[in-house]
């Protein structure tokens, strides 16, 4: 008797030894995830423009009216908002550009996304997260896809060039083609995919251009290629598609009256400045020179009626954005269609974004569709914050510390997914728990009462 007791607490002890801390998931009902991204897609570009691919995405899956981007409204920054959940602040992408206010070290965007201290500074985005638990991940250019987190880089990855051809059509099918293979020969499990436009023509020609509506017909005819890709790689039942954005697009007042230039502000001299940050877009940084904060603020704050300036600790908590290191102790914004200009007027774009996020001409798209999507559901704006529990619901992760909220965004899918059809972290089990993953609390408790009645057997 003894020996049998042994044999039930050994096999007990088989069913529970699991590595400690490490999730057993549920298998056999998780879904492949493509996260697409088109900068610079304004949340109404489809009203004046035929879009028939992204329209049948809001037939056969789920439209938000519109999504509300973080704070500040720029491309790099909300983008690692998307894949960490994490307010601007939080997660300390700060600016498109990097910058050092000590050795006053700038670089310009593309130079900036290789550069890994500027990303990996303490939040761990989804493909890593992702990796971590089992899935293998991929970047085709997406922002902060192509560096180092805390020594893990993502599986496959590429990175745009300096010199990179957003327009071409062309490329865009054949990097969809390869975003494709790595789904289906390379086995991965989640990736994301950029693509520079319509953002580059809005710049260019402004957002109410014939060269915009052009480019966004082109990026509707992108949407129907990766659909057909898809149905032709026979993905299309166990694969999640979301098509959204970063922020949108606003037109550029650049023959006002009034342009917002510090070169012409009296009683400010670039002479108190230890290092500033201008001359991009509708957003500044200023370091003053030591003792002089008080000074430069005072000229500042009065000195224009389309400019916002603001000491650090008093910006406006609803941003979610001054509360970081890499902040200066003076930051500032423009009204809609007004940029700022430094020590000489230099900003010539026609269309520009990096205002506030509760403008409408800076709200973007969602669009989703895939077998854990519901089917012709309009939803309610939300803010991208919570895009990335949305993401690991789908992929069956368990998502690090973030700003977001599952609740927002779960009625977007269907019912079996919402309940716990997915592998997610309400579904995950921990080694070291009574609860194995298939659910067999009686079964344990009845192993473990015939262990120790046994064992009582003489």
């Amino acid at each position: 008797m003894r020996r049998l007791a042994v044999l039930l607490t050994l096999s007990l002890a088989a069913l529970l030894a699991p590595a400690a801390g490490v999730p057993v998931h549920q298998q056999g009902s998780r879904n492949k995830l493509l996260l697409v991204s088109f900068d610079g897609f304004r949340w109404d570009y489809d009203k004046d423009v035929d879009t028939p691919n992204l329209d049948a995405m809001a037939v056969e899956g789920v439209k938000a009216r519109y999504m509300t981007p973080a704070f500040v409204t720029m491309t790099s920054p909300c983008h690692f908002t998307l894949v960490t959940g994490k307010y601007i602040e939080n997660h300390g992408v700060v600016h498109n550009m990097y910058y050092n206010t000590s050795n006053k070290v700038k670089l310009p965007y593309h130079a900036t996304l290789g550069i890994q201290r500027w990303w990996d500074n303490g939040s761990v985005p989804i493909w890593i997260t992702a990796q971590r638990q089992g899935l293998k991940t991929g970047s085709f250019f997406y922002p902060g896809g192509n560096v180092t987190y805390q020594g893990a880089t993502v599986t496959l990855s590429r990175k745009e060039g300096p010199l990179h051809n957003y327009k071409d059509e062309e490329e865009w099918r054949a990097n969809i083609d390869t975003v494709m293979r790595w789904l289906t020969e390379e086995g991965l499990d989640l990736v994301t995919l950029y693509f520079g436009e319509p953002d580059s023509t809005g710049h260019k020609f402004g957002p109410e251009s014939q060269e915009r509506k052009d480019m966004v017909m082109q990026v509707d005819r992108t949407v129907g290629y990766l659909r057909d890709s898809i149905r032709h790689s026979g993905l299309k039942s166990s694969l999640n598609l979301i098509i959204t954005s970063d922020h949108g697009m606003t037109t550029v007042h650049k023959n006002a009256s009034d342009l917002v230039e510090f070169h012409k502000f009296s009683n400010f001299s670039f002479k108190d400045i230890e290092f500033e940050l201008l001359d991009y877009g509708p957003n500044g940084m200023l370091l003053p020179k030591e003792g002089k904060l008080e000074k430069v603020y005072e000229v500042l704050k009065d000195a224009h009626p389309k400019l916002h300036v603001y000491k650090k600790e008093s910006f406006p908590k609803s941003f979610h954005y001054a509360n970081n290191p890499r902040v200066t102790p003076l930051l500032m914004y423009s009204e809609p269609g007004y940029v700022i200009h430094g020590r000489l007027s230099v900003q010539f774009n026609n269309g520009e974004h990096g205002f506030d996020n509760e403008v409408m001409d800076m709200k973007t798209i969602f669009r989703a569709v895939g077998p854990d999507f519901r089917k012709g559901l309009e939803v309610e704006p939300f803010e991208s914050v919570h895009v990335y529990e949305l993401l690991c619901k789908l992929l069956g992760i368990v998502p690090e510390a973030n700003d977001g909220h599952l609740s927002t965004l779960l009625p977007m899918l269907t019912c079996e997914a919402d309940s716990g059809g997915l592998s997610t972290p309400s579904a995950t089990t921990y080694s070291g728990s009574a609860l194995l993953p298939g659910g067999h609390p009686l079964l344990i408790m009845g192993l473990l009462v015939a262990a120790v009645l046994l064992d009582k057997v003489k």
